[in-house]
């Protein structure tokens, strides 16, 4: 069995408040959940930041340090080019270009895709993107694929989101229909835990560490702040992917 913990949104901007339901989250993970003892690696699956300033990405990156193995993805309100200046100075690749990273662990290979696009809200999965994924696959062998992006590929019944969701999510389809390896894809960007199917997959969304986003009946404010934060913890054992959610108050 293998654990792999998500946690989105966090929106790291200099706020004392902000950050100390960050350093909540954090704490559950190592301390009341055993850190790097019984977790097998980390996602955090965009909007590190809030406005994806230097500065920003500094404080998240002295803040992000848990002992498990982590994988960083970027959202709408990232900045390729600020998070490479600070967590990848020798990334001598465009400034601008798709983050993607892979781990590999016994028996499954996690793929961190970056479905930002530079000065947008919604999102997408370059061909590049998907072929480099494709590749990594390859590369892996006979184990399960869990693929993390941060823009959902699908509605999810909140009218705001859904309309800067991925544009045009058909690439991604092919590509998970040609991949029987994939168990499931896990995203962010929409501060509520979710659970739906795309192209025969479980899809899970985390919930927001920052804030909530309140669903149509639950309010006409967009942003609902009093809601605590949250983690997603994936189960995989074998081919099965069971995703299981927290509160951290």
């Amino acid at each position: 069995m293998l654990v792999v913990a998500q946690i989105s949104d966090l929106h790291f901007c200099g706020d004392s408040d902000r950050r100390n339901r960050i350093a909540g989250v954090l704490d559950y993970l190592r301390d009341r959940c055993g850190g790097a003892a019984n977790i097998d690696a980390l996602l955090v699956s965009g909007d590190l930041t809030d406005e994806g300033s230097v500065d920003q990405y500094r404080e998240a990156a002295n803040t992000l340090v848990t002992g498990i193995r982590t994988l960083t993805l970027l959202g709408n309100h990232d900045d390729r080019a600020a998070y490479r200046s600070v967590s990848r100075p020798d990334d001598d690749s465009d400034a601008y270009a798709p983050i993607n990273t892979a781990l590999l662990l016994d028996g499954l290979l996690i793929l961190a895709l970056d479905s930002s696009i530079p000065g947008r809200n919604d999102g997408a999965l370059s061909e590049a993107t998907l072929a480099w994924a494709s590749d990594r696959i390859a590369a892996a062998g006979d184990v399960g694929v869990l693929v993390a992006f941060h823009h959902p590929p699908t509605a999810v019944g909140m009218p705001f989101m859904d309309s800067i969701a991925q544009t045009d999510p058909a690439g991604l389809e092919a590509f998970v229909r040609s991949h029987s390896q994939i168990i499931g894809l896990v995203c962010g960007h929409i501060h509520s835990p979710s659970a739906g199917v795309f192209a025969g997959v479980p899809v899970m969304t985390a919930p927001g560490v920052s804030s909530t986003l309140n669903l149509p009946f639950e309010g006409d404010d967009v942003v609902n702040d009093t809601q605590p934060a949250g983690i997603a913890f994936h189960i995989i054992e074998g081919r099965r992917l069971t995703t299981h959610f927290r509160v951290v108050h």
